[in-house]
């Protein structure tokens, strides 16, 4: 709980109009209580944790000086919201956050009216931004739009597409640049921080506004060369607004993001000025103030439970490896033995594993940035000249990136490999991260062969499969967290494809599992064996193509076929009733179920409840199997008609 006596100012505030009665000299104090509930709460529910503690006086500020919730404030990505939740009146529940029923871990619009937008992918927040200020100008509103972009989020081409269109919304939009990937030097930051508050002033701007009008009367030859110098000298005095200019906005910065005596004078007067869109270049340090002095250290992005007082932070005991070490150390592998196989992530290096790619072939590793579109179509052309790329993505960012999945891989027929993490449910991350949808978006492509791992094993095997396919493109699909525990092979074994395996043999009830629920499906057959319900148990390990002589063997030696598979409606299942369908299997007495996700955005919890919910655990599965032979749950037997 939270140690409220050492927190006075804080205590004060339940919200936005309360912090605005707070007199200024004391927000730096407010800031520095309001970081210190953030490392409390965190040490409780562990979460994101660097991002938010970069930007607690930038939000201390915009708060402060903006008239939120009317002056909509979108924060990108939603990480860095947590001092943003505190100060919205969510501070009693911010150690509630990602747990189950409790908070968001990112900002979510049907929890605050202070959340205008949610975002759970990053650079998406000008976009949003943009048509907010348009909307009001179009009913002509004097509200502000305020995007704060940063950790990343402006290596991605959205930001870009959006800045182009900006000048459109006028002095309604504000975007805020969070740079936290530099340090300013004292000496830079106080020089940068006066030429800030001189250039965003009215003055200056009315003066700027003027020459431009003079700049118009001239001839052209000479009014571009005004320009030109214009745009030069604002580029040298402000640290290189050039850019930005150039794509309509007015630049401001580069200002200290920790000091208030920098970030309100100039905040104040963007938000008075007439002119616009303006971009504001705050400089922050993530992590700033953390208990673990490394706050530059990517493994505090986001931290489990720690203790407040000792820093030990707690950690589970592993009982097998994690999925995605199988992966890193399975195409490691393959790739001492073929000098084409190189690896592309996008901003992800660590939480793919291509960070342990790296260490062995730093030159056939590609760290894109927040870049799925660019990852794909850059993988393609590697694919084209005759390399092997891995393009190792979470399967909910993969979904950025499908049109160039469509057009510039499968159209082609370019053997592009794709590693799938994240494949699933992701438990405290919630909807915006879960891999529900990959096998649905990927299994409808021709040319497209998909994989899903249902342990340690047959990843291997699939990593060494996605190596030998020259001839079209493929992916392999695993989950977040720890393996089953089953032996990896030494090398990994290249697999028939569209073929998959029976692991356990029964008479009347056939369950065909896709991917890591294999070992429910295993437990499931148990409980049915046990209930006078003969099980077998298939193992498809192909999503496409489907095995049909699998599917027509288990038709017709069965009474029920239950299909099994962790994704989305139009997956999997879909595909093996359609093949059913088309070969007519369904017309006769067979009777077919698929066991999926349900059709729902499923909010965040613990994984294992979560696919409990949905049916998806043993439990479930034999629920299902009854129902569909007309059993109640106590039934013994099995009686078709």
């Amino acid at each position: 709980m939270s140690n409220r006596q050492d927190t006075p100012l804080l205590d004060k505030v339940q919200n936005p109009e309360d912090l605005r009665k707070i007199p200024r000299d004391q927000l730096q104090g407010l800031a520095d209580e309001l970081r210190s509930e953030i490392i409390s709460a965190a040490s409780v529910s562990g979460g994101h944790f660097g991002a938010g503690l970069g930007v607690v006086e930038l939000t201390v500020a915009i708060h402060y000086l903006f008239d939120t919730p009317k002056d909509r404030l979108i924060w990108d990505v939603g990480h860095q919201a947590y001092p943003h939740k505190i100060l919205t009146g969510r501070r009693d529940k911010i150690r509630s956050i990602r747990q189950p029923g409790g908070l968001s871990p990112f900002t979510k619009r049907g929890e605050s009216e202070y959340d205008p937008f949610g975002a759970g992918h990053s650079s998406t927040s000008i976009s949003a931004a943009l048509g907010m200020a348009i909307a009001n100008k179009l009913e002509d509103k004097p509200g502000r739009a305020i995007a704060v972009i940063g950790d990343g989020a402006m290596s991605a081409g959205m930001a870009y597409e959006a800045m182009n269109n900006a000048k459109l919304a006028g002095n309604r939009l504000i975007v805020i640049l969070n740079d936290n990937d530099m340090s300013i030097a004292p000496a830079v930051g106080g020089l940068s921080a006066y030429l800030a508050k001189i250039i965003s002033s009215e003055t200056f701007l009315s003066l700027r506004g003027f020459g431009k009008k003079i700049i118009d009367k001239l001839p052209k030859p000479l009014a571009d060369r005004a320009r030109l110098a214009e745009e030069t000298a604002r580029g040298i005095a402000a640290g290189g607004g050039t850019l930005f200019d150039q794509l309509g906005f007015y630049y401001v910065g580069p200002i200290d993001g920790h000091n208030m005596d920098h970030l309100l004078p100039v905040l104040e007067n963007v938000r008075d000025a007439a002119e616009g869109p303006m971009l504001i270049h705050v400089v922050t340090e993530k992590g700033r103030g953390n208990p673990f002095g490394e706050p530059h250290q990517e493994k505090y992005h986001a931290v489990p439970q720690f203790n407040l007082i000792t820093k030990e932070q707690k950690k589970s005991v592993p009982k097998a490896p994690t999925f995605t070490n199988v992966f890193a150390e399975a195409l490691i592998d393959e790739a001492r033995r073929d000098e084409k196989i190189v690896a592309i992530t996008a901003a992800m290096p660590s939480g793919t594993g291509i960070n342990k790619f790296e260490q062995a072939f730093p030159d056939r590793t590609f760290d894109v940035g927040i870049a799925e579109q660019h990852a794909v179509t850059f993988a393609a052309g590697l694919a084209a000249e005759g390399y092997k790329p891995f393009a190792t993505i979470y399967s909910t960012f993969l979904q950025r990136a499908y049109d160039q999945i469509v057009h510039d891989v499968a159209v082609q027929n370019l053997p592009v490999r794709f590693a799938i993490d994240r494949a699933g449910l992701v438990g405290a991350d919630g909807p915006t991260h879960a891999g529900s949808f990959d096998v649905t978006y990927l299994a409808s492509l021709p040319n497209m062969v998909v994989m899903a791992a249902a342990d340690e094993a047959e990843l291997k095997h699939m990593v060494a499969t996605c190596a030998s396919l020259d001839d079209r493109p493929s992916a392999v699909r695993y989950p977040r967290g720890e393996g089953t525990g089953a032996p990896v092979p030494e090398r990994g074994e290249v697999l028939e494809v569209g073929k998959g395996r029976i692991v356990k043999k029964g008479t009347k009830v056939a369950i065909l599992s896709l991917g890591a629920r294999l070992s429910e499906a295993m437990s499931a057959a148990e409980q049915l064996d046990a209930r006078g319900l003969s099980t077998t148990v298939a193992d498809a390990r192909f999503a496409k193509p489907v095995d049909q002589q699998l599917i027509r063997d288990l038709a017709a030696s069965h009474d029920l076929l239950l299909t099994l598979e962790e994704g989305s409606i139009g997956g999997f299942g879909a595909h093996v009733m359609d093949f059913c369908a088309e070969e007519g299997i369904l017309d006769g007495r067979l009777r077919v179920r698929a066991l999926k996700l349900p059709d729902v955005f499923i909010e965040h919890g613990k994984a294992d409840q979560m696919y409990a919910d949905a049916g998806l655990d043993a439990a479930g599965i034999v629920t299902a199997a009854l129902k569909a032979l007309g059993h109640n749950s106590y039934g013994q037997t099995a009686a078709i008609t």
